[in-house]
């Protein structure tokens, strides 16, 4: 899964990136012979999207229906094979967002009480006095004091040694490790039962029984992972739940590592297999922000670039959990070094020679093989077993980099051999040697299929 995506905003690179990963994934398992269920979808509810149609002077759902587009395109436009697009404003998922919520509170765990403290409307969510940065979120968010608004309450704190012995035990479940470790360190400095409902405002779930409340914007925007598989009750829902992997980035993990599960322990719904964290990107060395005017369109990249250039730039560029830093220059330096003169020149020059000297086809009548034939088969023979290793970890640029190196040791291996001067004095060699790189150039075609489809 992506994250649902909040609709407030343009799509911009780190919905792009997310977006891209979870696709090279989810193609890497189907090539792989996988059964894949791949969700992405959008956040449709909350303060910040009543503020905006307000100030629009349109109805929310019109808002909601307008924007969304936006990133049905954006996936459409970078080739996302996403299974499944997920609205919460879908029919289907307000009610098995109603549903979790009966299941919470059939079992205990939500009760009424009030509310006072900080909140961002930008993050939407709430922030203890200790965690302020000079008045505002960690985020860099504009916070508000909410005062003694009546609010339901979900039973966080009776979770924290649960939670804690279930990252104990499920050492995998969070990555990377430093993300793992932030998530403990937040839990085990005490947790306190979460707001989960709001009166302020309207536009959300209407909280089952009581319309005065309507629920918080993340139960309502997690419940999605669930809803688009037809929980509580789907052959999807028995099919691939729990989900093997929510992909994130590093700003929503709290609400993934801490309070998701925590809601799924409380309803006796079995917990996500695996949740990875990744970076943010900057631009020449400078945080991203509409003030900077820096924010970088997908849109653009692809414009300019081609789907394929962006797709490989945002897999191959930056280590898949890091931090990374996008610049025109990288981006083309990227693309032109390992895609047009490394693979581009590579087939380029094997596939003339074939097409010119073995009668247009792969040669077949070839052999024996050198010492240097069999090493390099040998690690072609290999190459898909590497990189499922770090599909599976999703370590996304040494995938990359395995098919990367892959086509270098090629690229040595062709001017080693020269076989334009085979050509002359040997042409059976020749065409073991074409037949070689033809059969390298054949496992490499199919393992970057997911990246550059």
């Amino acid at each position: 899964t992506t994250p649902i995506y909040y609709v407030n905003d343009k799509p911009h690179i780190g919905h792009a990136y997310t977006s891209t990963a979870c696709d090279v994934i989810a193609r890497f398992m189907r090539l792989s012979g996988r059964e894949v269920f791949f969700l992405s979808g959008t956040d449709e509810h909350g303060q910040k999207v009543e503020q905006s149609a307000e100030k629009k002077g349109v109805d929310p759902q019109e808002f909601v229906d307008e924007v969304s587009v936006n990133f049905r395109d954006l996936l459409s436009l970078l080739n996302i094979s996403n299974d499944y697009f997920v609205r919460t404003t879908d029919k289907d998922h307000k009610e098995a967002v109603s549903k979790l919520w009966n299941t919470l509170v059939e079992k205990g765990h939500i009760y009424l009480g009030q509310y006072e403290g900080w909140y961002s409307v930008r993050d939407e969510c709430y922030y203890s006095e200790s965690e302020l940065v000079d008045g505002k979120a960690p985020t860099g968010a504009e916070v508000e004091w909410v005062a003694k608004e009546e609010s339901y309450f979900f039973k966080l704190s009776a979770f924290e040694d649960k939670l804690l012995q279930y990252y104990e035990e499920n050492p995998e479940f969070i990555a990377p490790t430093g993300r793992r470790n932030e998530v403990l360190s937040f839990v085990r400095g005490g947790l306190r039962d979460l707001s989960v409902s709001r009166t302020s405002f309207k536009w959300g779930v209407p909280v089952p029984g009581d319309d005065n409340h309507i629920m918080y914007v993340w139960i309502d925007a997690l419940a999605n992972y669930m809803s688009a598989l037809g929980y509580p009750e789907s052959e999807d829902f028995s099919k691939f739940w729990p989900g093997s992997l929510h992909v994130v980035g590093k700003d929503i993990l709290r609400f993934h590592a801490v309070y998701w599960p925590a809601l799924l322990m409380a309803a006796d719904i079995p917990l996500p297999k695996r949740l990875f964290a990744h970076g943010w990107w900057t631009k020449d060395g400078e945080k991203i922000s509409k003030s900077l005017g820096n924010v970088i369109d997908p849109l653009e990249l692809v414009n300019e670039f081609g789907v394929d250039q962006t797709r490989f730039f945002l897999t191959a560029e930056v280590g898949f959990g890091n931090d990374g830093d996008f610049s025109t220059k990288a981006f083309i330096q990227r693309v032109n070094v390992n895609l047009a003169n490394e693979l581009g020149n590579l087939c380029q020059r094997t596939l003339s020679m074939v097409f010119k000297n073995c009668n247009k086809k792969v040669p077949s009548d070839v052999g024996p093989f050198t010492e240097e034939d069999e090493a390099l088969l040998a690690s072609a023979r290999t190459l898909k077993e590497r990189a499922g290793k770090e599909v599976a970890n999703q370590a996304l640029q040494r995938y990359a980099e395995t098919i990367i190196t892959m086509v270098w040791d090629t690229n040595k291996y062709i001017d080693i051999m020269e076989p334009w001067v085979l050509k002359k004095t040997d042409t059976d060699r020749m065409e073991t040697v074409l037949y070689v790189i033809m059969e390298v150039l054949r496992h490499v075609a199919i393992l970057y299929q997911p990246i550059i489809p």
